[in-house]
């Protein structure tokens, strides 16, 4: 194929890899192993010669693939899904075109990196392209293509619009009937421009397309999608009538105002059903740079409205009886259990009786993952037993569903606790990448950057969690302490528990572990006291420390850790 070497050059390419394939190889590591080889040797190498393709490199679940035009980047994707719909490994493919560094050995450049993002997208089993690969593609190839609007990628400064080919993506499925009656259904009218300036109207539309991306990125909405929205543009129709016109159980509906160098965006989520008002907000700001204005505003009402439908949808699901519920309303009801009480059994309950109505059920096995997860702290458990169960779970999510960006958090989440923090950093961040506007993935976030070593990222998605915050569960201020304690920075880390009412147990220690640090040694006996009369029974004291220090992936984070607990005097 020629000397590639040291050259920058425009190409298209093709990035894929094996979903869950981590969990396939601790099922069955030989047989893993001869399906990839099988697939490697006999579909994609034999493919990508015939459509004049150059693979750039095979990794241990994947590989990358260069080509000089686009059409053969596209139809050789679509190719591949297509023969290796029968190889017991499910792929994921992304197709950019852009620059590419060559160095002789490998590539480099935000086209590749576009393409590693764009897979990362797809479902298992599907392609997602970049807007730029569609817009050359999209009259000569005949195949299906779905808008996925635009989205964020890590490390990309602007967003990327992304389509998804075929009937496997995320757009197609959601659109169903099954899916629409699952899950809470949402639209989002044209906000109203109330200025005296018509030439503003294209600043409200700009918020309204934007909130709808936004939302579409929660795996728990469905999102009526702008066509719709739009074509009640203009008209005064009441939203119980939109309701049962769209099939949408809430609408976000707002107005726009602008007044010299000042402009109030208004808005408001509606229950269809009633015309009760479930939220509303104001926001004021200054125009100095009208771009970064939408997206804050945008950022704002993206990270209240589902909580507050998923808080309606709760309590509808408590109105029902027992009989009656789905694995959604038991998904709720497991939600609100462990947002009240992390430390009963409750939730884990719930969440198992949804998986015996359903054990395909992906988010049911993320929160399972998350519960257990955590037991090692909440409970006391032994670490082994919990961090299986953990990742168990984590991984079945994983491979169901590997585009819900909360799996992808609390998958990082269950590898940190085993101190994985290559695989952490890489979960999160992909989180980060598919949704940074979801609670718990911001959360989680927080938690996982602290103990990677990154305070000031830590701080960030804890207050951006702080603003949202649709359960009230303060559960960022853990990340907040956690974020300060491991900066050093022990006052501020206890200031987050001032006046804060959900202590669990474990808490006290870590308060012990800061007080202590500040020589505040009276104040660091009474939080381990505290501790010993709120433990709870059978409760491991040396597992919780050490997992602790495991988490960190600075060794002075580990030690900070278990420095403060043996000033506190906390034997272990």
């Amino acid at each position: 194929m020629g000397d590639y070497s040291n050259q920058r050059r425009l190409a298209a390419i093709l990035a894929a890899d094996v979903a869950g394939y981590t969990k396939l190889v601790e099922q069955d590591t030989d047989g893993t192993v001869v399906a990839w080889k099988s697939a490697r040797d006999g579909v994609i190498k034999p493919l990508v010669d015939e459509k004049s393709g150059r693979v750039i490199k095979f990794t241990g679940d994947g590989f990358l693939v260069e080509f000089p035009s686009v059409q053969d980047a596209v139809t050789c994707a679509i190719d591949l899904q297509k023969k290796l719909a029968t190889s017991p490994l499910n792929f994921r493919m992304g197709v950019n075109v852009g620059d590419i560094t060559d160095d002789g050995g490998d590539v480099h450049g935000e086209g590749v990196n576009i393409a590693a993002r764009l897979e990362a997208l797809a479902k298992p089993g599907g392609i997602c392209v970049s807007g730029d690969v569609y817009n050359q593609v999209r009259n000569r190839i005949k195949t299906e293509f779905t808008d996925m609007g635009d989205q964020e990628v890590k490390h990309v400064s602007r967003p990327v619009r992304v389509f998804a080919i075929g009937a496997t993506e995320r757009c197609l499925l959601e659109s169903s009937e099954d899916a629409l009656s699952e899950k809470p259904s949402i639209a989002v009218l044209p906000f109203v421009n109330m200025s005296a300036d018509p030439e503003q109207e294209y600043f409200s539309d700009g918020i309204t397309e934007d909130i709808i991306t936004e939302l579409s990125r929660f795996r728990s909405l469905f999102v009526i999608a702008r066509n719709s929205s739009f074509a009640f543009k203009g008209q005064a129709v009441d939203v119980t009538e939109i309701g049962r016109k769209l099939g949408v159980s809430y609408v976000v509906e707002g107005s726009v105002r602008k007044s010299g160098e000042r402009i109030r965006v208004t808005a408001q989520l509606v229950e269809t059903s009633t015309g009760n008002h479930l939220w509303a907000e104001r926001y004021d700001r200054n125009l100095a740079d009208i771009f970064e204005v939408q997206d804050e505003v945008v950022s704002q009402i993206v990270t209240m409205v589902p909580g507050h439908v998923d808080i309606a949808n709760r309590i509808q699901a408590e109105r029902k009886p027992a009989q009656d519920m789905n694995a959604y309303d038991l998904l709720l009801r497991a939600d609100h259990e462990m947002y009240r009480d992390f430390g009963s059994h409750e939730g884990e309950r719930l969440l198992k009786r949804a998986l015996k109505i359903d054990p395909s059920y992906a988010p049911a096995h993320a929160r399972l993952a998350f519960f257990y997860a955590y037991s090692i702290f909440v409970h006391g458990k032994n670490v082994r037993d919990t961090v299986v169960s953990a990742r168990v779970h984590a991984e079945s999510a994983l491979k169901l569903d590997p585009a819900d960006p909360m799996i992808q958090a609390v998958v990082g989440d269950a590898y940190l606790l085993v101190g994985e923090h290559a695989l952490a950093g890489y979960h999160i961040d992909k989180a980060i990448s598919l949704n940074p506007n979801e609670y718990e993935v911001m959360v989680l976030a927080s938690e996982i950057k602290a103990y990677l070593g990154d305070y000031d990222a830590a701080v960030k998605w804890a207050s951006k969690a702080k603003l949202s915050d649709p359960y009230s569960a303060d559960s960022y201020r853990e990340t907040f302490f956690d974020a300060h304690y491991l900066g050093g920075q022990y006052n501020l880390a206890l200031e987050q528990l001032v006046g804060w009412q959900g202590y669990r147990p474990y808490i006290y220690l870590e308060a012990a572990a800061a007080f202590a640090q500040l020589d505040r040694m009276d104040e660091a006996r009474e939080a381990v006291q505290k501790f010993e009369n709120n433990r709870p029974e059978g409760w491991n004291m040396g597992e919780v420390i050490h997992a602790h220090a495991r988490m960190c992936a600075k060794q002075e984070d580990a030690e900070r850790w278990l420095e403060g607990f043996r000033k506190a005097g906390v034997d272990f």
